[in-house]
């Protein structure tokens, strides 16, 4: 059996070294067209920065240790020109000596992967408008990092490449700007978690400016002006374009494979394409969302890595079968972790699902060990079986274990029920004895079973204006003169069964406190002596920090556009 595969990174180098595990004899030929296979997307950002300092790193193998392990044909600077299904031949160009050849195979895997986003806008090409996708890429950057040593940056798209490399500049010395269209960062995120990072960015000098439409890039006196539709434009040194990237899907479309949204490869589960003995994998494939059932593209290298395993086991004969992905992903911002899996609050929504969600603020490890931080957690859930079907963490330590713990419960399809009885485990220095993700279960239950209501952030300015309703704040006198919404009055919960009398009785009541769960406590009292009770999602602690900075935000759009 002869296997071609057009793509050396992650897919492709994956499904080669299974293929040769699963069949000794096969002929294996990788073209890549860039200098290097198998190597490392998700640390290229750190080369830059200096974290990760041997650049040898970044390459987990060679052409040359692919051979000598695998006995794999590995040609890099081999760029792959045509495919013709009819006579299952593939055209090839040597990059390095400009031949055109051509090869022939009887399987045949498609691991092209995804290419920057570059609209035709003025000034792309400049030489300090870079984007980031290949080694090259990378050692470009870092070269001119190295030998211009940049004053300034602009970081064009707040998704993971760009917040990584802004991050790292940031650490470097840089002063760095992050120009985004929408009204947040990372589209993993809902707005309100997205207010966490940004604040985060901000405390460490980043700018951040939301709700700019960049029409292109001139050169200046010194660097580059990125021109802002409205605006002025900003000066930098060096510029980065991170608005995304596109399935590299030419050779496909032009062998006339089916293709699907964004152009991606269409295929079944077993990976196959429209095309008889052709499989395709990676950033480049249309996949179904594992949640909602959906297409989808998702451009994350754990979907690639199975997606490659599981096309090399069929093209060697098995049946494997690949059951979506939910688009689970973790990202460090500074000393923060950022993660999420499934659907957020906003896809539930466009998707028409009736949904529910939980924000909750508990800490990384038992309360009273040493050193334990809060995480803001938000769960959404569907609202008749209580099964989870996203979720969002961002905080410091364990935020990683937790998400994990939330997608692997989420894949066998658990609900809060499933959550609350997980037996996790724990040690102080490691988790409380009731985990964050099963007091996620707790929570849900409560509001499935009837015993707890609630509000959110985004209700509290209407709910000011209501008249027939009492807003009361149950943390300590301490905590409410600190800082505290207008219009809530302040009874601490330990106060509240002797003070009960002071609360009117008639008015549905809508209770805070500092995490969510005093005003939880105080709702259990309240509810148990006649009030109709609302407890707050959150806490005042989250809700100060989505509104502070949706006021900063709001500042950043440009007057009169519409976000």
């Amino acid at each position: 059996m002869r296997v071609i595969i057009i793509g050396g990174v992650a897919g492709g180098a994956t499904a080669a070294a299974r293929i040769r595990r699963l069949d000794e004899k096969a002929e294996i030929i990788i073209f890549e067209k860039s200098g290097y296979i198998s190597y490392a997307n998700c640390g290229l950002p750190y080369y830059i920065g200096g974290v990760i300092e041997d650049k040898e790193e970044l390459t987990l193998q060679t052409p040359e240790s692919f051979w000598e392990r695998f006995n794999i044909d590995v040609r890099v600077q081999n760029e792959a020109l045509e495919i013709n299904p009819e006579n299952k031949t593939v055209t090839v160009k040597n990059l390095k000596t400009g031949e055109v050849y051509t090869e022939s195979y009887d399987k045949l895997l498609i691991s092209t992967g995804a290419k920057p986003t570059r609209p035709q806008m003025q000034g792309i090409d400049l030489d300090n408008v870079f984007t980031l996708r290949t080694v090259e890429d990378t050692y470009n950057i870092k070269n001119f990092v190295d030998e211009c040593k940049p004053k300034s940056a602009v970081v064009v798209g707040g998704g993971f490449i760009g917040l990584e490399v802004a991050e790292n500049l940031n650490e470097m010395g840089v002063d760095v700007t992050i120009l985004q269209r929408p009204d947040h960062l990372l589209n993993t995120l809902d707005y309100d978690m997205a207010t966490l990072v940004h604040s985060r960015f901000r405390k460490n000098g980043v700018k951040l400016k939301f709700g700019v439409s960049v029409q292109g890039f001139e050169k200046a006196e010194r660097g580059v002006d990125v021109l802002i539709k409205g605006e002025e434009p900003i000066n930098a040194d060096m510029v980065l374009l991170a608005i995304g990237v596109t399935p590299d899907s030419t050779l496909a479309k032009n062998a006339g494979l089916d293709l699907g949204i964004k152009d991606s490869i269409v295929v079944n589960d077993r990976m196959e394409t429209s095309a008889r003995n052709i499989y395709a994998v990676g950033d480049a494939v249309q996949v179904k969302h594992s949640i909602t059932g959906d297409n989808a593209v998702i451009s994350l290298a754990g979907p690639a890595n199975k997606q490659g395993r599981i096309a090399a086991d069929n093209i060697c004969g098995g049946d494997s079968r690949y059951k979506g992905s939910m688009g689970s992903s973790v990202i460090k911002i500074f000393d923060m972790t950022v993660a999420s899996t499934g659907l957020t609050e906003k896809i539930a929504k466009a998707s028409e699902i009736d949904y529910d969600k939980i924000v909750l603020s508990p800490m990384s490890h038992a309360g009273y060990y040493p050193g334990g931080k809060v995480m803001t957690m938000k769960v959404v859930f569907e609202k008749s079986t209580q099964r989870i079907i996203g979720a969002q963490i961002v905080g410091f330590d364990g935020v990683d274990k937790r998400i994990d713990v939330l997608a692997t419960a989420m894949n066998f399809g658990a609900t809060a029920s499933d959550l609350k009885d997980l037996d996790l485990a724990y040690a102080p220095p490691y988790s409380s004895a009731k985990d964050p993700v099963n007091m996620a279960g707790f929570v849900i239950e409560n509001i499935g079973a009837g015993k707890m209501k609630q509000f959110h952030w985004d209700d509290i300015s209407r709910l000011q204006n209501v008249n027939g309703i009492t807003l009361l704040d149950t943390r300590t006198s301490f905590e409410y003169s600190r800082g505290h919404i207008d219009g809530f009055i302040n009874i601490p919960v330990d106060e509240l069964r002797s003070r009960m009398d002071e609360i009117d009785k008639s008015k549905p009541l809508y209770v805070m406190c500092q995490s969510g769960l005093r005003s939880y406590i105080s709702c259990r009292i309240l509810a148990q002596n006649g009030f109709d009770c609302y407890n707050f999602s959150g806490g005042y602690r989250f809700y100060e920090s989505v509104i502070k900075e949706k006021s900063i935000s709001e500042k950043s759009y440009p007057c009169g556009m519409d976000k």
